[in-house]
C-alpha cells in the first residue's frame, strides 16, 4: 500500500482486499509488552494515511532495548487491520518486538537461531504479537488465511510473528 492508500492488486488476498477496501476508517490499538505503553489510532481514513498517527505507531513500534524509531510499512498495519476483523476482535495487540534496529537485530541473531539474520524487524516490515482472548494458534492460522506474508509461531515464547515478506510459515 502506498501514500495515497490504495491497496496494491495481488499483495493481498481478495479478502484481506475487501476487508481492508471496504473500511474507511482503519484503526489499530496495541499494549507493549516491554514499555507497558498503550496506543489506540486511526492510521487511515479519508482515502489516506495519517502521517501523525503513523508516527505516534512507530514510536510506539520502536527498539525498546535502544530507543530507535524506525520507519514502519503501512502494508504492515494493513496486515494487521485485516488480522483484527478475521479474528473479531477488538482488543489491543500484545507487542513483543516491532521494529528493531541493527545492532539489537545482531545481538539477539547471536544468541538464537531463531532470530534471522537479515530479519524483516529491521525494515519495519515484521511484528511479534499476542491477541488478548484468541490462543496463539488461532491468530497463526487467522493470518495464515489471509496470505499476505511470513508467519511464525512461537508458543515457547508466547507470540505469533507475521511480517508483509514472502508468504512462507513456520513454527
Amino acid at each position: 500500500a502506498g501514500a495515497a492508500g490504495v491497496v496494491a492488486p495481488g499483495l493481498f488476498t481478495a479478502e484481506a482486499e475487501a476487508a481492508i477496501a471496504g473500511s474507511h476508517k482503519r484503526s489499530l490499538s496495541f499494549r507493549s509488552l516491554h514499555t507497558g505503553e498503550t496506543l489506540s489510532a486511526t492510521y487511515f481514513s479519508d482515502g489516506r494515511y495519517d502521517p501523525r498517527a503513523l508516527a505516534d505507531m512507530a514510536e510506539l513500534l520502536r527498539d525498546w532495548r535502544t530507543g530507535e524509531v524506525g520507519q514502519i510499512d503501512p502494508a504492515l498495519y494493513d496486515l494487521l487491520f485485516a488480522l483484527r476483523r478475521r479474528l473479531r476482535s477488538d482488543k489491543p495487540f500484545n507487542v513483543i518486538s516491532g521494529y528493531r534496529c541493527p545492532r539489537t537485530n545482531a545481538m539477539l541473531a547471536s544468541q538464537s537461531g531463531g532470530v534471522a539474520k537479515q530479519s524483516l524487524h529491521m525494515q519495519g516490515k515484521a511484528i511479534d504479537i499476542a491477541l488478548p482472548g484468541r490462543t496463539l494458534r488461532e491468530v497463526r492460522q487467522a493470518a495464515l488465511d489471509l496470505r499476505q506474508g511470513g508467519v511464525g509461531l512461537y508458543t515457547r515464547s508466547g507470540f505469533v510473528h507475521v511480517d508483509t515478506g514472502r508468504v512462507r510459515q513456520w513454527g
